[in-house]
């Protein structure tokens, strides 16, 4: 798709004004945190990132599942349960481009499956940020774990092949897209995140700034998979240790499922 010169230079000036703020925010040294943070990790009782096996074993029951879901009690304050979908997911994530790895990525941030719908047990909590607006959905689920396996490294490519690309959303606008990796903690088996931004203009005129983190970890036969976002501020702090308590979560339970047989 060809655009003119004057809106190739305004995605070029959004697009890099929203590196540039991003940028800050991807480094959990230098990043802000939020309130809840320092606080969160002793209540949850979750220890240092390390790497747990959790072998093969039978898939959760679906109590297993909602028992493994990471919720507002692990967040604490100002996060609370989601009131409903943000108008910016069919404002912006409702988009296409050219490039068939592009693409899969805008439908996979739209869907929020970047493994396909589960068809066994699965449950998910959607929380909001009171304070900045963002929202926080988190799934466990049950998938073949090589199917997991290729589509994490699918996402591992995507910094290379989708680092910058533009896209038209189904209301006329067009985003100028950049993907970065956001690195996680080592829990799991397996596992990738990406930090998606998106910088247009809203119909109004106004100039947008869509921040999207994407994180997948499997575990055993589970595959957890979270996504965080909105157009304020967006805590890759949230996003990593949310992965990293639910990882450890999951892992305790399929342990004890295991006992219990």
């Amino acid at each position: 798709m060809t655009h003119p010169a004057a809106t190739r230079a305004l995605l070029a000036s959004t697009l890099s004004a929203t590196a540039l703020l991003v940028t800050a925010g991807c480094s959990v040294g230098d990043e802000p945190r939020p309130r809840w943070f320092s606080a969160s990790a002793s209540a949850s009782g979750a220890s240092p990132a390390v790497e747990q096996p959790s072998g093969s074993g039978a898939a959760l029951t679906e109590a297993q599942a909602h028992a493994a879901l990471v919720t507002e009690a692990d967040l604490g304050e100002p996060w609370v349960p989601s009131r409903g979908a943000q108008t910016w997911r069919d404002g912006l994530l409702k988009a296409t481009t050219e490039s068939g790895d592009c693409q899969r990525l805008l439908d996979i941030l739209y869907t929020e499956e970047p493994f396909g719908s589960p068809k066994g047990p699965q449950a998910t909590s959607a929380l909001d940020d009171g304070d900045t607006d963002a929202q926080l959905r988190y799934r466990v689920a049950a998938h073949p774990p090589a199917d997991v396996d290729r589509t994490l490294d699918w996402m591992k490519s995507l910094p290379g092949t989708c680092g910058e690309f533009t896209a038209a959303t189904t209301r006329g606008g067009i985003q100028g897209v950049e993907v970065r990796d956001l690195p996680l903690p080592p829990v799991g088996d397996a596992r990738q995140a990406l930090r998606v931004m998106l910088a247009g203009e809203s119909e109004e005129g106004e100039l947008t700034y869509l921040t999207m983190d994407i994180a997948a970890v499997r575990v055993g036969q589970e595959a957890i998979t979270l996504t965080n976002a909105g157009l304020g501020e967006v805590y890759a702090e949230v996003t990593q240790q949310a992965a990293q308590l639910g990882a450890q979560r999951l892992a305790e339970i399929r342990k004890q499922g295991r006992a219990q047989i």
